[in-house]
């Protein structure tokens, strides 16, 4: 434990990780996001917090849609392509492997267990380092079921992203 008990409490959450893909026009980003959680069942909402920073954020605002990859532990390798930012990695869409989904465009990644589009309701600005990028899901796909056990999280990567 560390002087900080905030951040070590906060470092006990779970927290899964996805890829979070975003499209304006031609311009395709993919980055991973950890921060997600589904927020109405009528209609389906989910809300994913984004670094103001990020160049995901200036492609979802000016997009307005997303989609959030998920995938199995025993995939993982293939989302490691997308965990550079795009400051520190611009070509990396060009060498990535996706598809675009059928009602948004956006990307969706090879090795992906499943897939979840939505267009955005509201980006909502907390005051902090982050917004909260708010959608509706309009279509999914379920290309490898899986219980949520089996979804690659942080935990099983020993990686953290709190605090």
């Amino acid at each position: 434990m560390s002087d900080d008990t905030i951040k070590d409490a906060l470092k006990m959450m779970p927290y899964g990780f996805y890829a979070f893909t975003t499209k304006n026009g031609d311009d395709v980003n993919a980055m991973v996001v950890n921060w997600v959680s589904q927020m109405s069942y009528a209609p389906r909402l989910l809300a994913v917090g984004i670094q103001k920073s990020c160049y995901s954020h200036g492609l979802v605002s000016a997009g307005q849609v997303f989609g959030l990859n998920l995938f199995l532990q025993a995939d993982s390798d293939a989302i490691m392509s997308v965990t550079s930012g795009r400051a520190k990695k611009p070509e990396k869409m060009d060498n990535a492997s996706f598809s675009a989904a059928p009602q948004t465009g956006v990307p969706v990644l090879d090795g992906a267990a499943a897939y979840i589009e939505c267009k955005v309701t509201q980006i909502v600005d907390v005051g902090g380092d982050h917004d909260i990028v708010v959608g509706e899901a309009i279509n999914a796909e379920v290309m490898k079921a899986a219980a949520p056990p089996e979804v690659l999280s942080l935990t099983e990567l020993g990686w953290s992203y709190a605090g």
